[in-house]
C-alpha cells in the first residue's frame, strides 16, 4: 500500500513538473534563429515603411517646388513677351496716327496753295498784297505741334532717354492741350511715370485718357494700367473692377487678354 502511494505521489509530482514546464514554454516570447523577437521585427519593418514614405513625400514636395518655380518663370517670360508685343503694337499705332496727321497736313497745305493762286485778269501784285498769310505761315502752329510731339516720342523710341521724355511730354501737353496727339501724350507720360513706380502721378495721366478721351485707342490700355497700379498698391477690389471693365468694354483688344490673365491671378 505504501509502495503504491509512493508511486502515485511520484507520478503526481512528475505531472505537475510537466505542466509547469509547458506553461513556461507557452508564456515565453517566440524567438527566431537570430535571437530577435517577432514584435521587434514588426517594429523594424514599420519604421522602414514610415521612413520610406517620409523620404518619398520629401522628394515629391521638392519636385512640386521645382515645378512651381518653373511655372513662375514661364509666367514671367510670358508677361515680358506680352508687354514687349504690346509696346510694338503701341508703336505701330503711334506711327499710323502720325502718318494720318501728316497726310492731313499735306492736304491742307495743297488746298491753301490752290486758294492762294492768282485768278485770270487779276494783278498778281494786288493779290499778293491783299492775300492771307502764306501756307508756311498758316501751318506754323501745326508744324510746331507735330515737331514737339515727334521729338518727345523719339526720346522714347530712338534715343531711349526716358528721363528727358517726361518733361518733353509735359511741355507738349501744356502747349497743346487740345491736340489730336493729346491722348497719346498723356498715355506716354503715364507709362514713363509708371516705369518709375510713381503710381499716383501715373494714375493721374491714365485717368485723363480713360475719362476725357473716351474714343481714344489708348483707353483700354489706360484702364489696364490703372488696374495694374491698383493691384500693385494693394487695392485688389479696384483692380478686379478695372480689369473686368476692360474685358467687358473691349472684348477684341489685346488689353482684354492681359486683363483676363491678371483677373485669374487675383
Amino acid at each position: 500500500m505504501t509502495i503504491l502511494a509512493n508511486k502515485t505521489l511520484k507520478m503526481g509530482v512528475t505531472l505537475c513538473a510537466a505542466l509547469a514546464v509547458s506553461t513556461a514554454f507557452a508564456q515565453a516570447p517566440v524567438v527566431d534563429a537570430n535571437g530577435g523577437s517577432e514584435l521587434e521585427q514588426r517594429i523594424v519593418v514599420l519604421e522602414r515603411i514610415v521612413k520610406s514614405r517620409t523620404e518619398m513625400q520629401h522628394r515629391l514636395q521638392t519636385q512640386l517646388d521645382n515645378m512651381q518655380m518653373e511655372v513662375d518663370q514661364l509666367r514671367g517670360a510670358v508677361e515680358v513677351n506680352t508687354n514687349e508685343l504690346q509696346k510694338v503694337l503701341e508703336r505701330q499705332r503711334e506711327l499710323y496716327l502720325e502718318i494720318d496727321k501728316r497726310v492731313e497736313a499735306l492736304k491742307q497745305s495743297g488746298a491753301l496753295q490752290s486758294s492762294a493762286m492768282p485768278s485770270a485778269g487779276v494783278d498778281p501784285g494786288s493779290v499778293s498784297s491783299t492775300s492771307s498769310p502764306t501756307p508756311a505761315q498758316a501751318l506754323t502752329p501745326q508744324a510746331g505741334e507735330d515737331e514737339a510731339y515727334e521729338n518727345a516720342v523719339n526720346l522714347i523710341l530712338k534715343s531711349r532717354e526716358y528721363d528727358k521724355a517726361i518733361p518733353a511730354f509735359q511741355s507738349f501737353i501744356s502747349r497743346f492741350p487740345n491736340s489730336g496727339y493729346a491722348p497719346n501724350a498723356h498715355y506716354w507720360l503715364g507709362q514713363l511715370l509708371f516705369n518709375k513706380q510713381q503710381w499716383s502721378e501715373a494714375s493721374e495721366q491714365f485717368n485723363i485718357v480713360a475719362n476725357r478721351f473716351t474714343d481714344s485707342t489708348k483707353r483700354p490700355d489706360a484702364l489696364l494700367k490703372l488696374g495694374v497700379i491698383a493691384e500693385r498698391t494693394g487695392d485688389s477690389s479696384s483692380a478686379r473692377q478695372l480689369f473686368q471693365q476692360v474685358v467687358n468694354e473691349y472684348p477684341d483688344s489685346s488689353a482684354k487678354r492681359l486683363a483676363e490673365s491678371r483677373l485669374n491671378n487675383l
